[in-house]
Parts: C-alpha cells; structure tokens; sequence
C-alpha cells in the first residue's frame, strides 16, 4: 500500500522545521506529502449563506497559498505535495482522509515547554491522539532534521505493545544502522521477570532486521538512569502506545514529556491501542 504523511499544518512560526522534518523522512520512507490546515474564517453573524461562502473561499484560498509558498522554501519539488485546506475542524477532515487508500502517519506539532500543562492536558495535540485510531508522531517545535538511528519503544506489562501497529511504523523505518530499544520502567520492588521475557521476545522478533537491546529501568535511579540513555544529544524518536502509563501516569509524563520530548528533541510517536 502507498505510504502518506498527514501534516498539520497551522502556519505557526514552527511550521516550516515540522514540514523539513516530514519531508527529509518522506525521502527515505517514500512517503506522499499531505499537507492539511484548518481555516479560521471569521465572519459577520447577520451575514447571509451567499457572503459567509464567499468569504470561507477568500480565506481557504488565502491559507492555500501560504501553504505553497512556505513547501516552495523547503523542497525543490514543492509540486509533488498535496494539500487539504478546509475551515472543517480537523475531527471532520482526519477521517475521511485516513480512509482512503494509504498507509499515514499523521504529524502534529508541539508548543514547547512553558505550554507543557496546557499541551497535555486538553490540548489540539492530544486531542488528535486521543480521538484518532491511528499512527501519530508528536514533534517538538525546534526539531527539523530527520534521524532514525535510535528509536525507543516503551512496554509496558499492562498495556501489551500493538504489534501490528508497530510494524506499520517500522515499514517507514529504513532497516541500516537502526538501533531499536524495547524498555520498561518498572515500579519500586517490582517483579520485573514477567516483563523481561515480553522484552526479550521483541527483542528476537526484530533481530533479522535492526540492532535490537531492552532495559529495565527501575529503582531510585530510574529516571536518571533512561535520561542518560535517550537524552544524550543525538535526535531519536520515542515510541508509546495509547494508553500505557507514559502517557498516563503523572510523574512518567512529566519526566519524559517534559525532559524528553521537548527539551531533549525527541519526536513522540504514538501507536493507537
């Protein structure tokens, strides 16, 4: 199946690093380009049907040639992307994309740290993540180069990986010089032997096409310890699942959310449950 990137565009002042990223792995992956921005039409209330289209088309139109002139900046081929400009909100435009005939991954960004309680709590992102079933990759807002050396996958004894979901994320990854990390962060005085085999296993799952490890961080030291490991200055991308404790657990978000994710430039990628 053709692969696609989904891109969320609001012309923001960070746009252009989200589409630079999506565009650099887009050569890699072969992926198409999607560009998709919501409109914001404002409108007089006793306006009548004939001016409020009228005027929802100037501000598509409007919105649509921005969009070009900010891909003609980036890419030499700006001709090749696609875009889906509508004042829909997205709830409406995502699923009818995602039913056409692509394998997507879609990309939203991020605000930074200072919006880390308004982001995650309620916020455009998580909204996207939380009402869509598919593939989301979470980006930081300084971040506009594409690596894939090192990816981490969280697992979690309670909320078994998506297996396929996570094939479908590793068909965008080249095989070359991938590193793959399964880990688990395990509570204080936990029986880690149960998850330790599921670690293992995925670890042999994937041998035949990247480096694979697994950690167990765990203890006093556990935070200190996984932040020395993914957040040592090289961009990776941190895989979660809809649902596991990263994402719902008070302490684990904040830490990797905040450390990770922003400070740390890491891309977020969430599999769907």
């Amino acid at each position: 199946m053709r692969k696609r990137f989904i891109l969320l565009i609001d012309l923001s002042e960070h746009s252009s690093n989200l589409i630079k990223y999506a565009y650099q792995w887009s050569l890699q992956a072969k992926a198409q380009l999607l560009i998709v921005h919501q409109s914001i039409v404002q409108s007089p209330a006793l306006a009548d049907t004939e001016v409020k289209q009228q005027i929802t088309a100037e501000a598509n139109e409007e919105a649509l040639q921005k969009l070009k002139a900010l891909t003609r900046e980036i890419m030499p081929h700006p001709e090749s992307v696609q875009y889906h400009v509508s004042e829909n909100d997205f709830q409406i435009s995502l699923p009818q994309l995602l039913a056409e005939d692509y394998e997507d991954l879609i990309f939203v960004g991020l605000k930074g740290t200072s919006m880390l309680k308004k982001i995650f709590f309620g916020s455009y992102a998580l909204q996207v993540i939380n009402s869509t079933n598919n593939i989301v990759v979470a980006m930081p807002q300084e971040i506009d180069a594409y690596t894939h050396e090192k990816i981490f996958v969280a697992i979690n004894e309670k909320h078994p990986i998506n297996i396929q979901e996570l094939n479908n994320f590793l068909e965008f990854i080249e095989d070359e010089n991938t590193h793959l990390t399964f880990f688990h962060l395990a509570q204080a005085d936990e029986d880690t032997s149960i998850i330790q085999a599921e670690l293992d296993k995925l670890k042999n799952m994937y041998a035949d096409r990247f480096n694979t490890t697994t950690a167990i961080y765990e203890g006093k030291n556990r935070l200190e310890d996984i932040k020395k490991v993914i957040n040592d200055k090289i961009d990776e991308i941190l895989v979660v699942q809809r649902g596991s404790r990263l994402l719902t657990d008070k302490l684990f978000r904040r830490f990797l959310i905040n450390d990770l994710v922003h400070e740390g430039q890491t891309p977020l990628v969430v599999l769907p449950n």
